[in-house]
């Protein structure tokens, strides 16, 4: 039988499907009546700040039919501590691989939350959202390289615990992004995050977001992320990479690991199949059987190992 057993770096993972951060509640709890959260490679928890955060004013959702959807929630959350008490229990509790997404506005910021869960052993890995495009300066740390390198490797004095850094597509180079995250100690690089995007109500004639604009997410960012995956494997293929953008199915997911992701999280299409993460897992098993596959690990950048041989 073929093995989905994965890891990302220094993180195990028993198959290398996860939910985004964001897109499941804070803790996973909305996901109880259709699957157990120990049956996934992982859960990455809404993002989380020292202090707890309301968010933006509604309306926060658009939908942008048959593309995907623009959100501008604002990073509303619970705080570290409230998380800590409340919802690392319920995930310890449901045996499910945890990840922690952590937000901050200062480098201090950041420090303060990874400070209150450095020694958590429950915890498998630290997401650093370095990337939301929904709050004023959300983007600064992952589009300036000297302020990811600094951020970052400050996180990593503080904890063993593997970090993740979570990256904008909102630059012209991503690759000079992850090297200063991989510079300063970065485990692996989650890809991407939201692309920024703009929505009019052709009604109010107004944009549709308070802010006007929003995190863009779903099908229609897939070849953006696919492209930034391929040039930071190309580049840097020694570097574990967590994809992320428009992956709704099993093929979605394998052209992820082609192209040279580790693993993946699945975002928008939870909101439309609350089931997708355990039909790509099973998808993934059919598609290792089918070819005889040892290993899900075999195809990790595959598709540049056969790009080369033919030459192209």
């Amino acid at each position: 039988m073929s093995n989905l057993n994965t890891t990302t770096g220094k993180v195990s993972l028993k198959n290398p499907v996860l939910l985004a951060s964001g897109t499941c509640g804070v803790a996973g709890h909305e996901f109880e009546p259709y699957f157990n959260l120990s049956e996934l490679g992982g859960i990455v928890t809404k993002s989380l700040s020292i202090k707890p955060r309301d968010g933006n004013p509604a309306p926060r959702v658009v939908e942008i039919p048959g593309c995907g959807m623009l959100n501008s929630i604002g990073l509303q959350n619970p705080g570290i501590e409230y998380f800590v008490k409340n919802e690392l229990p319920y995930l310890i509790k449901k045996n499910a691989t945890i990840i922690i997404n952590i937000v901050g506005e200062t480098v201090d910021d950041y420090a303060g939350a990874v400070n209150f869960i450095r020694d958590k052993n429950e915890i498998s890995a630290i997401e650093l959202n370095l990337s939301c495009p929904n709050v004023s300066g959300g983007l600064d740390f992952s589009q300036d390289p000297k302020k990811a390198f600094t951020l970052i490797s400050e996180m990593k004095k503080l904890t063993k615990i593997p970090l993740w850094a979570k990256l904008s597509p909102n630059v012209t180079d991503i690759t000079e992004i992850v090297k200063a995250s991989v510079d300063a100690g970065s485990d692996g690089v989650s890809l991407i995050n939201t692309v920024l995007g703009l929505a009019i109500n052709r009604w109010t004639k107004k944009p549709a977001l308070p802010r006007a604009t929003g995190g863009y997410s779903g099908p229609a960012i897939k070849p953006i992320a696919l492209r930034m995956i391929w040039d930071t494997h190309k580049k840097f293929p020694n570097i574990p990479i967590i994809g992320i953008g428009g992956i709704h199915t099993a093929d979605d997911a394998i052209e992820f690991l082609l192209c040279g992701a580790s693993c993946v999280q699945i975002g928008t299409a939870n909101f439309v199949n609350p089931k997708a993460s355990i039909e790509i897992i099973n998808g993934l098993k059919d598609y290792c059987e089918k070819n005889k596959l040892n290993s899900i690990s075999e195809i990790v950048g595959a598709a540049h190992h056969l790009v080369t041989l033919s030459g192209a």
